[in-house]
């Protein structure tokens, strides 16, 4: 029992004397205590430390980083005289507390994984070896991206160009962005989804949309270490256009000897592109061979529901007549639906008939129906007067059209660039870009994308790859380029790249003419052009027998110049 007590005793005063050693070295070296805390970059974190102002008074303190020295502090960060702060290494670091009340917690703004590290607080307590010491390891760990914030830049019949602006990368750099497309009315489930790996862009246009529809659009970024919340989602719906379908179940029934009753059904729902406003009937008696080239007649009649129709009046007996029917939105009129030609009856009995104007003259007209020419024109819903009027100016010089290339390809994403040619009679003012499927025509219904005057690169989603076809037009304040060369892109093939597109030059500015219902345009240009030639054929020969003065002709750019001649007034 004795021996025991002997070993406890020992024990005792083995352990007081550690105890002793240990507060004799927190006397020579200062005590420190410690915390550890963890937070993500962007975020403002604060590092606790304090001490007893009421008994010690206002004390110098500092901050640095690393462990605390025998005197001051390592990599000092921030130093204070009790009342105010005297220096910091940046504007980052703030004493927020109250130093009344000793508080002097480091805050550090907007935090980096670069900030990660153990810092030390130091407070001056008066005495050998009193200093209050206190150890913070913070760790700064890398964050997904914060949210997009996206906007509609432009919004047109079957394009939609939406920019966007990145709040925060997460201390770690974009890799790439993702932009989801759906129906107003579908669960995003559903939506086409395309990756964007161009981390640079801040702008893309979304092509192949279908008119007057309602689409949303969403987008997030995406780091190393994960991808961004959904950004704010748009409500977008794209402009009307023209009908892109003809009406249907066309119908033509003789009534009379004069008349014939026109039925149909409006165009399929999804090829309105818009709210249907009204259609247009055109007719004129029928001419096979297409020789004497009669002016066709309009009638306009308003949309009234899912079965139409209408009487054409006024019609020569036993002639055939062709009709075509065509649907306007507000956008534009779509293509003609044609039926077979139809023939009026014949007369049963001798009658007086009153000829349309568009049949005989004027003055006949009027002498049969008494009427003068103001009232005859206004009286009547058919008549229709052209005037044909030429003018001779010298036109201004258009700017070059730019020269586009292929930057890349990818999936349904590709990029385009560009190199504007000479600007012509003025500055250019912007650039637009049209695009179609590889196997349709450059008509009148284009689907163009407008750029500004300095951009030099796009990049284009397409919501339906295919092999689509692509020109570019340079305009300034007086006129439009020529088409520039024409490249054929093929997306949503993967690994497509620059080498495998095929690139041709066009050829001169197209000629676009507005068909007539049922007519080929040669029908009317050819005619046309070869009496223009012979008028002016007719004119040279008479000039060169009236005036011994040469006259040579020449086109440029489309204008008709003459050099040498005299004025024609005097002829």
């Amino acid at each position: 029992m004795n021996y025991l007590r002997n070993q406890s005793f020992k024990m005792i005063i083995l352990n007081n004397r550690h105890i002793a050693f240990a507060c004799l070295l927190c006397l020579l070296t200062g005590c420190a205590s410690a915390d550890h805390i963890i937070t993500t970059v962007g975020t403002d974190v604060t590092l606790r430390c304090s001490y007893d102002v009421q008994f010690y008074g206002r004390l110098g303190m500092c901050w640095g980083r690393g462990a605390i020295p025998n005197s001051g502090c390592a990599d000092e960060v921030l130093k204070a005289d009790g009342t105010s702060v005297i220096s910091r290494l940046s504007e980052r670091y703030l004493l927020m507390g109250n130093l009344g009340e000793g508080d002097v917690s480091l805050t550090i703004r907007q935090v980096e994984e670069s900030d990660s590290g153990t810092y030390g607080c130091r407070v001056d307590i008066p005495g050998w070896f009193n200093d209050q010491k206190h150890h913070v390891t913070l760790t700064v760990n890398a964050a997904r991206p914060a949210p997009l914030k996206v906007e509609a830049r432009e919004v047109k019949e079957r394009t939609i160009t939406v920019r966007w602006t990145l709040a925060f990368d997460g201390g770690r750099p974009i890799t790439e962005y993702i932009i989801d497309l759906k129906n107003k009315y579908a669960l995003w489930d559903t939506a086409i989804r395309t990756v964007i790996s161009q981390p640079q862009l801040t702008q893309v246009t979304l092509m192949d949309l279908h008119p007057a529809k309602t689409y949303n659009i969403r987008m997030f970024a995406v780091n190393s270490v994960g991808m961004s919340d959904a950004s704010n989602a748009l409500t977008l719906t794209t402009k009307e256009a023209a009908p892109q379908g003809p009406p249907l179940d066309m119908r033509l029934e003789a009534q009379s000897s004069n008349s014939i009753r026109v039925s149909w059904k409006p165009p399929k729902v999804e090829d309105r592109n818009g709210v249907l406003q009204s259609y247009r009937i055109s007719y004129r008696e029928y001419d096979p061979l297409a020789k004497l080239l009669q002016r066709w007649e309009h009638l306009s009649v308003p949309f009234t529901g899912e079965l139409e129709s209408t009487i054409l009046m006024n019609l020569n007996p036993s002639t055939k007549y062709s009709v075509s029917i065509q649907a306007k939105t507000k956008a534009g009129i779509g293509p003609a639906s044609i039926a077979p030609p139809c023939s009026t009856l014949e007369e049963v009995h001798k009658e007086t008939v009153v000829t349309s104007p568009s049949s005989i003259s004027a003055t006949m007209w009027m002498q049969h129906t008494g009427l003068t020419s103001a009232e005859t024109i206004s009286s009547f819903p058919f008549w229709e007067e052209t005037t044909t009027s030429t003018t001779m100016s010298i036109a201004s010089v258009s700017p070059d059209p730019p020269v586009v290339e292929v930057k890349e390809v990818k999936d349904n994403t590709f990029s385009l660039i560009w190199t504007p040619g000479f600007e012509g009679d003025s500055p250019i003012i912007g650039y637009y870009l049209e695009y179609k499927a590889a196997n349709a025509s450059w008509d009148y219904s284009k689907n163009v994308v407008d750029y500004g005057p300095n951009q030099r690169e796009a990049t284009i989603i397409e919501i339906n790859p295919s092999t689509y076809n692509i020109r570019m037009f340079a305009k300034n304040s007086l006129s439009t380029s020529k088409a520039s060369n024409v490249l054929t892109i093929t997306t949503g093939e993967a690994g497509s790249h620059r080498d495998s597109l095929i690139a041709t030059i066009s050829t001169d500015t197209d000629v676009s003419t507005e068909d007539s219902p049922g007519v080929h345009p040669a029908a009317i240009f050819v005619p046309v052009v070869m009496v223009v030639l012979t008028g002016a054929v007719v004119t040279l020969l008479l000039l060169r027998k009236k005036h011994k003065t040469s006259m040579t002709m020449w086109l440029t750019n489309g204008v008709m110049r003459y050099r040498g001649a005299e004025s024609l007034q005097e002829l």
